[in-house]
C-alpha cells in the first residue's frame, strides 16, 4: 500500500495524507485500494482498505466520510462520526477529527490555518468550483491560511463543452487562460487545478502549493472516472493532531 505525503508546509500539528490505488484488497474493476463504498464495489473489500489506511497514517479516529454530490455544502464536523455527512467539504477546529475528500479526477484541496487552529477537506468538480465550493470552506476560518491541491486530471486530458468554459469565464475572463481548445473535437480543454489555484489566491490565499499530478495518465497509481467509467476512488484526509 502507498500513500502520498502532501508537498506543502503546513503548521506542526497539522496532518495530512492523500491515498493512491495501490494496496489494498478489492477486485477488478477497483483493483486496488478502493474508498468508494458508492461505487458498486464489494462493501466488506472496502471498509478492509479503509481500515488498513488508518492504520497505516497513524489516524487518530475513523474518518469522516462525505456522500459527495458536486454541490457547494461544507459541514462543520465537531466529533468523530460513523455517519456519512451530506456535503462536499468539511470543516473542524476540533482536534483528533479527520477530514476526507473522495476523488477520481475531481481535485481534492485541502485547507489549513497557517497558526494550526482549523482546517477543511474539500472535493471540488468543475461543478462545485464554479458554484462556490472553496469559497464556502474559506469563509469558516478566522486566520490566514494555505492551500494544497492534490491529484486531480490533467490540463491535456479534462475535455469539456462550452458551458463549463462559460460557467467560468463569463464573469471572470482571467480563467480564459486556462483554456484551450481540444485538437480534434472542436471542444475545450480545461485545466481545473490552474483555476482553482488562481480562485484561492483571488480570495487571498498566498501560500498555494499544487501537486502537480494527473490522474488521467497515472492508471498505476491513480483511479479515473474519465478513463476507466467504473472505477475506484482515492480520497485526500486532513486533522489536526491533538
Amino acid at each position: 500500500m502507498s500513500t502520498l505525503k502532501p508537498n506543502w508546509q503546513s503548521a506542526s500539528n497539522v496532518r495530512s495524507v492523500t491515498s493512491t490505488r495501490e494496496g489494498g484488497v478489492s477486485k477488478s474493476p477497483f483493483s486496488g485500494l478502493n474508498l468508494g463504498m458508492h461505487v458498486g464495489d464489494n462493501p466488506a473489500d472496502v471498509e478492509a482498505n479503509r481500515l488498513q489506511l488508518a492504520s497505516l497514517a497513524n489516524m487518530p479516529s475513523a474518518p469522516v466520510w462525505l456522500n459527495q454530490t458536486h454541490s457547494t455544502v461544507v459541514a462543520k464536523v465537531d466529533a468523530p462520526t460513523d455517519t456519512v455527512v451530506d456535503a462536499d467539504a468539511s470543516f473542524t477546529t476540533v482536534p483528533g477529527v479527520v477530514l476526507s475528500a473522495m476523488t477520481a479526477d475531481c481535485l481534492p484541496i485541502l485547507l489549513a490555518a497557517k497558526d494550526g487552529s482549523a482546517v477543511s477537506a474539500v472535493h471540488a468538480g468543475w461543478r462545485g468550483l464554479a458554484g462556490g465550493i472553496v469559497e464556502n470552506a474559506m469563509s469558516l476560518f478566522e486566520s490566514e491560511l494555505q492551500a494544497w491541491i492534490g491529484p486531480g486530471i490533467g490540463f491535456d486530458a479534462f475535455e469539456v463543452g462550452e458551458d463549463v468554459r462559460d460557467a467560468f469565464c463569463t464573469n471572470h475572463p482571467e480563467y480564459t487562460i486556462a483554456f484551450k481548445p481540444h485538437p480534434t473535437s472542436g471542444k475545450w480543454l480545461a485545466d481545473l487545478a490552474l483555476i482553482a489555484e488562481m480562485k484561492l489566491k483571488s480570495l487571498g490565499v498566498d501560500s498555494v502549493t499544487q501537486s502537480g499530478l494527473c490522474t488521467f495518465q497515472d492508471s498505476t497509481r491513480f483511479y479515473s472516472y474519465r478513463r476507466d467509467g467504473q472505477t475506484g476512488r482515492m480520497a485526500s484526509f486532513i486533522w489536526i493532531k491533538a
